[in-house]
């Protein structure tokens, strides 16, 4: 077996992870089955993959991405998710799960972005995140995306880098609806 299929292998079974994990815990997105975000996450991922250095990173970014609210949102914890898909892809997705808190800042702190930061790939999946949370925002829910809009400020001094640079421009276009 070629090395890229058992990568592909790898995003595969991500995918069918998650969206079993938040099908059984009846997790939604807007009222739509939560696999509607997981699919934009992973549109933004792979537009952006030509950033990413190799096959085994893309694989396990590829992943992450289908997973990375699993442990947030699914009763999965650190070993479900290393058990299944790998310490990598456990790494970004525990480093994607917001802190405790009674509201969006307690949840987003600087602990929460520097744990981001400090994950390889991890501010990459985040910022597929908040593409995927961005778009669909600005088409069905003006109020979130005046919420993102207040937040990027602070979401660009946590998380803006070179490497990174062009998510950002593609984000900003769309807050600032151009």
């Amino acid at each position: 077996m070629s090395t890229s299929n058992t990568l592909s292998e790898l995003v595969l079974k991500a995918k069918e992870y998650a969206i079993l994990k938040h099908f059984e815990t009846n997790h939604k997105y807007d009222g739509k089955p939560y696999e509607v975000h997981l699919e934009m996450a992973f549109e933004f991922a792979c537009k952006y993959v030509h950033l990413l250095p190799d096959e085994k990173t893309i694989s396990e970014v590829l992943a992450s991405v289908w997973a990375h609210d699993v442990i947030e949102d699914c009763r999965q914890n650190y070993s479900d998710v290393k058990n299944v898909l790998g310490e990598n892809v456990a790494e970004i997705v525990y480093a994607l799960t917001n802190e405790k808190g009674k509201n969006r800042k307690e949840r987003a702190n600087d602990k929460y972005y520097e744990g981001i930061r400090n994950t390889p790939f991890a501010d990459y999946v985040k910022i597929c995140d908040r593409l995927a949370n961005v778009y669909y925002s600005k088409l069905h829910n003006q109020s979130l995306l005046n919420v993102y809009r207040k937040e990027h400020d602070n979401f660009k001094k946590q998380l803006w880098k070179v490497s990174n640079q062009e998510m950002f421009e593609e984000l900003e276009g769309v807050l600032m609806d151009r």
